[in-house]
Formats: structure tokens, sequence, C-alpha cells
């Protein structure tokens, strides 16, 4: 691949664009607002100009109700080899594309499983996708070439590639993204008319459980309208146990025995599957989780506090397998959570304390 189109300069094409430019692929980019395509050619993503002739790949990042339209222009106007889009649905994109008559042996469907809660060109970075899983779903019909050049892009951006039908993408998505999105939304809306005080108790919990609510509510309107059957399948679900676990709290409530034993079995059997269900999320390098120990540390919110403590963690020869900050409340420090494992626990304790860290249980 030496050229590519990339139309839509959001956070995706941005993205995209800036990693192939960076792997030395001429990048054209297009977008229905100037203003956008010319930041992302600032930003060095490529070039705002038209391409002279027909590129290797054109990749079409637009929002899903636009895709299907977008990837008919594109073809009947030949501006490319092989044609590909990134959104988060790829079954309906699909069926619109046929409806319109379009040659779908040079077009593939793809999905990378990447994103961030900001959105525009300004967001995007060129290691965005970086051992991220990169859905493609090729048919029958797929070009040997075309699909060729999608694993291409996707090694160019050092995703990794997963094949799957479409259909099975959108409900694999629908449980794995779409719903998680709606249910973060819902609890983070609690807190809109909370009392002041309940509000300045927020903690980690909180804080990872609405993290994605932050999302921009016009780009999630788009995807869950291409993607409204499968989500309301899984809410459906989840509406069902919040319903049961109603009634196992009302029965906690009672306070009788025979209603505390029965509210008890209900609230255990709902934990108890969230943890089966936690245990399937893939761990480091996408194998089974792993069990880590934590060492809670306090440090102080200076420039530089964070290189220190990984720095002393290093000199201890311990490896650091995931990391939380949890922020004190209108205090100018916080707790950071280091996740190793267990048998460097008492190892990275030791190093800490000894050059001054003050650790907490």
């Amino acid at each position: 691949m030496r050229t590519a189109l990339v139309i839509g300069t959001g956070l995706i094409g941005t993205s995209v664009a800036l990693a192939l430019q960076g792997r030395g692929v001429q990048v054209h980019l297009a977008d229905h607002d100037l203003d956008r395509a010319r930041t992302a050619a600032a930003l060095g993503a490529g070039t705002d100009e038209e391409p002279s002739g027909r590129v290797d790949l054109a990749v079409v990042a637009v929002p899903p109700a636009h895709v299907a339209t977008t990837l008919a222009e594109a073809i009947r106007a030949g501006r490319a080899r092989g044609y590909l889009d990134v959104a988060s649905v790829k079954g309906g994109p699909r069926r619109e594309l046929e409806a319109l008559g379009c040659d779908l042996t040079g077009y593939i469907g793809t999905h990378p499983m990447a994103g961030r809660e900001r959105s525009g060109p300004l967001a995007g970075t060129a290691d965005l996708f970086e051992g991220r899983p990169w859905v493609l779903t090729p048919t029958g019909e797929t070009d040997t070439e075309v699909l060729n050049l999608a694993l291409e892009l996707v090694a160019l951006c050092r995703a990794v590639p997963v094949v799957m039908d479409a259909d099975a993408h959108d409900r694999a998505v629908a449980l794995v993204s779409h719903t998680p999105q709606l249910v973060s939304s819902m609890v983070a809306a609690r807190l809109q008319d909370a009392d002041e005080t309940a509000v300045r108790l927020c903690g980690q919990g909180i804080r990872d459980v609405t993290r994605i609510a932050a999302s921009d509510p016009r780009m999630w309107l788009d995807i869950l309208s291409a993607n409204p059957g499968p989500v309301a399948e899984i809410l459906s679900a989840v509406a069902a146990d919040l319903d049961e676990t109603v009634r196992a709290l009302r029965a906690l409530e009672k306070g009788d025995e025979e209603g505390r034993e029965g509210g008890a079995a209900g609230i255990e059997d709902v934990l108890r599957r969230g943890n089966a269900g936690r245990s399937r999320v893939p761990g480091k390098h996408g194998a089974a989780p792993a069990s880590y120990e934590t060492v809670t540390v306090l440090i102080g919110d200076q420039p530089g506090e964070l290189a220190r403590i990984f720095a002393d963690a290093g000199r201890a020869g311990v490896n650091i397998e995931d990391v939380r900050i949890e922020h004190a409340t209108g205090q100018q420090a916080g707790l950071i959570q280091l996740m190793v494992e267990p048998r460097a626990v008492s190892t990275l304790a030791a190093e800490l304390k000894e050059r001054g860290w003050a650790l907490r249980q």
C-alpha cells in the first residue's frame, strides 16, 4: 500500500491517517467539514488535497448512518482499488450497499475495537490501535486483494486482526461495547441531581463505572441507532436481573428471617454470576486474566511523582502489571494502586518503604 484516502477525519479516521502517514503511506484526507480535514492535515495526518488518481485503499470513517451512501459514492467514482469502513456496526451498512446495487467485491467491512471519550481530529493518535482487536468481516465475494489490503492496514496500525461474520460482530459489540455505554450513562445520570455531599464521596468505583459516560451523546446516538435490536435484547436481560435484584433488596428490607434469607440468596446469585462473567474478560496480552496483588501508596500531586514511583519499582526489578489512581477529594494527594504478581509484593513494598513512600493497607 502506497496511497490511501481517508474519508472522515474524526477520532478514528485521523488516527488511521496518522498511523499510515507515519509508516510511509501517502494519505489524502476528505471530510464534509473542510476545517476538520485541514486540522487533521496540520497534525501530520496527510494532505487535504484531492489525489491525482486512484489510491490503493479508501477508508470510510463516517457515522454508521452515512457509511453506505459515502461508500457507494466512492465506489461508483472508482476512487480506490479497495474500500473499507471502520463503523462500529457491520450488518446494516452492508445490506444498505447491496440495496444500492453496489459491486461489493472490492469492499470489506471492518471495525477497530479502540476509542476514547474525546472525539474529533484533535483527539487522534497514531498509536490508538496498537495491540487492540480489529474486526474484519469478509464474505465469499470479497476480493482477495481487498482482504490483503485490509490486513496490511491492520498491520500498519499495529492492531490484531479478528475475522467475524458481520451480524455476529453486531451482537458481540452490543454486549461488550454498546450496552456498557448505556448502563454507564444511566448510573452517571443518577449523579446529575444528587446532593453535593453525596457527590463529594465519589471514589474509584463510581469513576470506573461512569468513565465512558463522558462520551459524545451525538456519536453514540448514531451508533445505537444502527444496532438497536441486539442492544435492546441485552438490556432486556439486564432489566430482568435488575427486577430480581430489587425484589431481593426489598426482601432484605422487610426484616423477617425468611425474607432476609431469600433476599441474601438473590443478591449472592447476581454477585457470583458477575464474578464468573468478569473472570472471562481477557487479561494481559489477551490471555486468561491473572490474579494480581495490589500495593497501595500515598502519592503527592506534584510533577514527576508518577515517574519516580515507576522508576523505584523498576529498581526493585518489579513489573507493574496495571495501575489505578484514586484522587483524594479536596487534597493535593491521592492513592496509587500498583498491581503486581503476588510473589513481587514483598519486594516492591520493601523497596518503596526504603525510598520513603508511605504505603497503605
